[in-house]
């Protein structure tokens, strides 16, 4: 995806007076034709990524930035009921420390930055850019557990953290820098971490699908995928029809108490010895925006669920020649100002360089669930026309009923984009049982469940056997919602006995 998408942004932000609404809005690509170039094209025209000059970060834009703060705010006030409290700990962290934990800095090794200069001169050690924290916090929660009553300890900070990834740089997908959550925390059991570990996930499966509408499968990951250093790791996964890839939504990990051996966190307990906690650590990031583009985007641009738009309804005037244009901007302002102290995020658009029609394609892209127009008839009739953007259905609704018609058409918008990407990512899904029934599978862009031996070697097989142009498939996760294994099924890779069921797949 090249970096020179960046001016593709300007004909949509109405920045040029001059010109007379004759920009040319719209999308170059098409989604099913070419989904790189149209989701690079998509997240620029509609505002939200600007490329940078340094490949693989970019910069974020308001249109963005509020969806991401509208999850946070939900996600910050389930932290307060859990009673997790804000931190910040620093961006950088000395070489020695990070590589305490050794699984855990192989698993990140090949993607930590190192700053190694100050000014002109060499610092006397490198010094590491997070990754992820663990190692940057665990030394002090070393410090801070003493006793079985300063547990549990729960901290989480909302940051950005670099990995210079080298594949493939894509907005929100993968970037070498990212904003995050990242919640660590320890307890005195298992059963507690245990615990936690999946109520956050239900945690991360609520952002995905009722906020963004994005259906998603909670499973385990298996040993060789886990987070590094970690005991066991779960997550939601989404996948993407258009190019058969599993994307990973979001992960909560338990760490066991490999990391409290490391970093020495112990407490005393009630009777008076020392234990090793059990910590989890847990995170979900702005790549979660990326996969609401793909799922819900088309070829006019960004499709927005309600719960995430920062603009739910925009209002636009439609004067004709001779039109009373301020009756008509008296009453999209008195919509606006109704459907606002309802809770309702509205805006007007009152550019009067722009035509009603310019303005429609502009906030089609950048996929407004619903749009108010306002003209003469509508005026004289006392009503207001409302047009879907997931759908493009048009209706008429009179003023009086205005505030209730319009949140139910945004709770049935936000229902029937969920449904439409849940029977698009369930056509999706193949169940097999022999490694060319597999292949087939796998190059017909399927995500794939089959039965396996849960053996790390045949994982590695299966990775190296699908080597080729489009990437290698792998596990995407064990899902706990598990289908009956009738006795004698076989691995679909090995011929040996299966164990469970898992999703297998090509993955961003």
């Amino acid at each position: 995806m090249s970096s020179g998408k960046g001016g593709g942004g300007k004909g949509g932000g109405g920045k040029k007076k001059e010109m007379k609404k004759e920009t040319k809005l719209g999308m170059a690509y098409k989604k099913d034709d070419n989904f790189g170039e149209w989701f690079s094209e998509v997240v620029v025209n509609s505002e939200m990524i600007e490329y940078y000059d340094i490949s693989g970060c970019y910069i974020l834009r308001p249109w963005a930035m509020e969806i991401y703060e509208i999850m946070k705010e939900f996600f910050d006030a389930e932290l307060k009921k859990m009673k997790v409290k804000p931190y910040y700990f620093p961006l950088f962290v000395t070489e020695n420390v990070l590589q305490k934990e050794k699984d855990h800095i192989e698993g990140f090794a090949p993607e930590v930055a190192w700053v190694t200069k100050s000014g002109k001169s060499d610092l006397e050690a490198p010094i590491a850019i997070r990754p992820t924290s663990e190692t940057v916090m665990y030394p002090y929660f070393s410090k801070w557990i003493r006793s079985h009553r300063d547990l549990p300890l729960k901290c989480n900070q909302w940051c950005n953290v670099v990995r210079w990834e080298f594949s493939n740089p894509t907005p929100f997908i993968r970037s070498r820098e990212f904003l995050w959550q990242e919640g660590h925390t320890a307890f005195a059991t298992k059963e507690e971490a245990d615990e936690e570990v999946l109520h956050v996930l239900e945690l991360y499966r609520k952002i995905y699908e009722e906020f963004l509408a994005v259906p998603v499968s909670k499973g385990r990951k298996t040993e060789m995928e886990k987070f590094a250093g970690g005991l066991y790791t779960t997550s939601v996964e989404a996948f993407i029809p258009n190019t058969g890839r599993g994307i990973q939504g979001a992960t909560s990990h338990c760490l066991g108490q490999n990391f409290a051996k490391m970093f020495d966190i112990t407490f005393e307990n009630e009777k008076g010895s020392r234990e090793m906690v059990w910590q989890n650590s847990w995170a979900y990031t702005t790549r979660s925006v990326g996969v609401m583009v793909m799922t819900h985007g088309d070829d006019k641009g960004l499709v927005l669920p309600p719960r995430v738009a920062p603009i739910q309804v925009i209002v636009i005037p439609v004067p004709y020649k001779d039109a009373d244009t301020t009756a008509i901007k008296g009453a999209c302002e008195s919509t606006v100002y109704t459907l606002s102290q309802s809770g309702i995020r509205a805006d007007l658009d009152t550019r009067e360089n722009y035509s009603p029609g310019w303005k429609y394609s502009h906030w089609e892209m950048k996929g407004v669930p619903l749009r108010i127009e306002i003209g003469p008839k509508d005026l004289a009739n006392k009503q207001v026309r409302m047009v879907r953007r997931d759908n493009g259905a048009k209706v008429d609704v009179p003023v009086i009923s205005l505030v209730e018609e319009v949140r139910a058409l945004l709770d049935g918008i936000q229902e029937n984009l969920f449904n439409t990407a849940r029977q698009k990512r369930d056509a999706c899904i193949e169940v097999i049982k022999t490694w060319d029934e597999f292949m087939i599978a796998l190059n017909n862009k399927k995500m794939i469940l089959a039965p396996w031996c849960d053996e790390e070697e045949v994982e590695k097989d299966v990775k190296a056997r699908t080597k080729g142009e489009l990437g290698a498939a792998k596990t995407l996760c064990t899902p706990f919602d598990q289908p009956e294994l009738p006795e004698g099924t076989l691995c679909f890779a090995s011929g040996k006995p299966a164990k469970k069921w898992s999703y297998w797949g090509r993955s961003y």
